[in-house]
């Protein structure tokens, strides 16, 4: 057992290096967060290519962050640059777009109440806000990790540190710029999963490891905990290990919440009895999607990737992680359509699955409700060769060099086009790529990985939109 931090990968500029610095300039932002000039994808984008504009926020220690991003009412993007490091926390940032500068918001363990308590830090935010009456609501997670076996644990504190107190629920607010600290989750462990019914005032999440449902009521202030609903989660073994769901999905008819299981189990909770049940007659078992042993780490099983609710349908809409699959879900049949696989043009004539060993996350809907966006992976082929990376592993990494696509889907044609793989102005490859926010404007943001003089760090990026699909 060994407490260990992921290797930042370095990618080689790519051939056409000097086509894209001529074509599209250097991009860089100042330590202080002020933007430099701003690529657009041009005759690039036209040849099937598409340029992202790196930002530098100036936070040298930021790591991979998944979910953690939010587009606000504002019409500013706001994100949570996620730390590997035991004694320094998260922090949150918003890109203003008219003013073209980025402002940090505060440290997350900080915004928790634990600065100076010499405990593990609050390293990530999992999940998306979701914004309420002037304020984002969000929740931390646990981003200093153990490997036992393969696969990551809370990290084991180091001489003089006490262990991670657990995630919590927080709200900023965006009016006075302060945090909220609302809860905290139970058995120190961190929230992985969460979604709001704003309509009833209600937080849920699903903790990690052990994958307890819990609930948040900002009118009564209480917590309630459910228990865990995926036998031991990724704290088991054997027949007790479960990956547990990245997504859960409200209802805002009835406040019911969806989420499933690695054995293909869709749960919900049931606002009106205050309990979970497993929903009969439907699941997300399918034969397209693959299969898969639900007792074995390093897949998503049958578990549902990213989910978004569709008001204009009241449906669900969503992505199964490995197999790319874009389904639908009728929660009041209940009926699971597969409708497409929304993987890249290059990934459905290779017939195999992409690299990153959970799927993607960066999966959502156009504030007018019909169009889908989804940041996914494309193989990269040397030679005519199709690069192959890991052939398995027990952890959600990428197992290999991939290039970045961005996939629209209209929802009433049921139109699906793949907008070409994204590179940056030096020819770098974005990756780690498992977060999304569309802008007012039609610009789509992610965060990334970016290798500027030698050094890599999780930064934002953008890709200049908008991005037709009639």
């Amino acid at each position: 057992m060994m407490v260990t931090m992921k290797r930042h990968r370095f990618y080689a500029s790519s051939l056409l290096l000097g086509l894209l610095l001529a074509l599209c300039g250097c991009n860089r932002a100042g330590p202080g967060g002020k933007s430099g000039l701003m690529t657009r994808p041009g005759r690039l984008a036209r040849r099937g290519r598409l340029i992202a504009r790196t930002y530098n926020s100036g936070f040298e220690l930021a790591h991979d962050t998944y979910n953690g991003m939010g587009a606000g009412s504002d019409g500013r993007i706001y994100y949570v640059l996620s730390s590997e490091s035991f004694e320094t926390g998260a922090k949150m940032y918003c890109y203003d777009p008219a003013a073209d500068g980025i402002r940090h918001l505060g440290d997350l363990t900080e915004a928790c109440g634990e600065k100076g308590l010499k405990a593990i830090a609050q390293g990530k935010s999992h999940v998306n806000f979701v914004e309420c009456e002037g304020k984002l609501y969000f929740a931390t997670h646990v981003g200093y990790y153990t490997l036992v076996d393969g696969m990551e644990k809370i990290g084991v504190p180091p001489a003089g540190y006490k262990p991670y107190p657990g995630g919590h629920f927080l709200a900023y607010d965006m009016g006075t710029g302060k945090f909220h600290d609302l809860a905290k989750a139970p058995h120190g462990e961190g929230i992985l999963s969460m979604a709001m019914d704003t309509r009833r005032g209600r937080l849920y999440g699903l903790t990690w490891p052990t994958g307890r449902f819990i609930l948040y009521d900002l009118a009564g202030k209480n917590l309630k905990d459910f228990g865990p609903t995926s036998k031991e989660g990724e704290n088991g073994k054997g027949e007790n290990y479960r990956t547990l769901c990245r997504s859960l999905v409200v209802d805002p008819q009835d406040g019911s919440v969806y989420f499933t299981t690695g054995d293909g189990a869709i749960l919900r909770y049931r606002y009106d009895s205050d309990s979970i049940e497993v929903v009969e007659g439907e699941d997300m078992k399918k034969d397209y999607f693959g299969l898969y042993d639900p007792t074995s780490p390093g897949h998503m099983g049958y578990n549902w990737r990213q989910t978004i609710w569709c008001e204009r349908e009241r449906a669900v809409y969503g992505v199964h992680g490995n197999s790319g699959y874009l389904f639908r879900f009728d929660p009041r049949v209940p009926r699971v359509d597969v409708l497409e696989r929304i993987t890249s043009l290059p990934s459905k004539r290779s017939g195999m699955y992409d690299q990153f060993s959970y799927g993607y996350l960066g999966f959502t809907i156009s504030p007018d409700g019909r169009t889908l966006y989804y940041l996914t992976g494309g193989p990269v082929y040397v030679d005519g060769k199709r690069v192959v990376g890991k052939s398995k592993t027990a952890m959600g990494e990428s197992k290999g060099i991939e290039n970045l696509h961005l996939i629209t889907y209209d929802i009433p044609t049921g139109k699906y086009t793949d907008h070409g793989p994204i590179f940056y102005a030096d020819g770098q490859r974005p990756a780690y790529v498992n977060s999304i926010a569309v802008g007012k404007d039609g610009t789509v943001y992610t965060l990334a990985r970016i290798t500027q003089s030698g050094r890599t760090r999780t930064d934002l990026i953008s890709i200049p939109g908008p991005f037709k699909t009639k």
